[in-house]
């Protein structure tokens, strides 16, 4: 693996926790909110990544394929299917005539552990794309 294939998996890794830490903060940010563009709670987002192989020229797939190397993608943003927490409170201007609120199916802390989850995951890729860049600054200074 030579140094620009490194660095291509770490920052595909990069952008898609970068997509998942959205997700998350607009999660966080709408647990509470009962109307949306398309009616109803809003509904929890996730990413569905997917590994890919590196792109480049068709010798490089061959060669690649045969050793695994593959980036990570986000292939999907899907919405969670689960029922909405429902809550009574009839005081609420979108409560139902019983006095019950939907409210979205956000788990605060579930999208906190997720938040640690992406969090780490990006640093570790920061720590391997910043090895990957030592390990080339390296063999550069054996030429000195």
């Amino acid at each position: 693996m030579d140094f620009f294939n490194s660095m291509d998996i770490s920052s595909s890794a990069m952008s898609a926790e970068r997509t998942r830490m959205n997700l998350i903060s607009s999660n966080i940010a709408n647990a509470n909110s009962t109307r949306t563009a398309e009616g109803g709670p809003y509904k929890r987002k996730d990413a569905v990544f997917t590994a890919s192989p590196l792109a480049g020229t068709f010798s490089n797939a061959l060669d690649q394929a045969k050793r695994g190397l593959s980036r990570v993608d986000v292939s999907a943003i899907v919405e969670d299917t689960s029922a909405p927490r429902i809550q009574y409170d009839p005081s609420h201007p979108d409560a139902d005539e019983k006095g019950y609120v939907a409210l979205p199916n956000v788990n605060v802390i579930e999208e906190m552990a997720d938040m640690i989850s992406a969090t780490r995951t990006y640093e570790a890729n920061v720590t391997a794309a910043q090895a990957a860049k030592s390990m080339a600054m390296k063999t550069l200074e054996l030429g000195r």
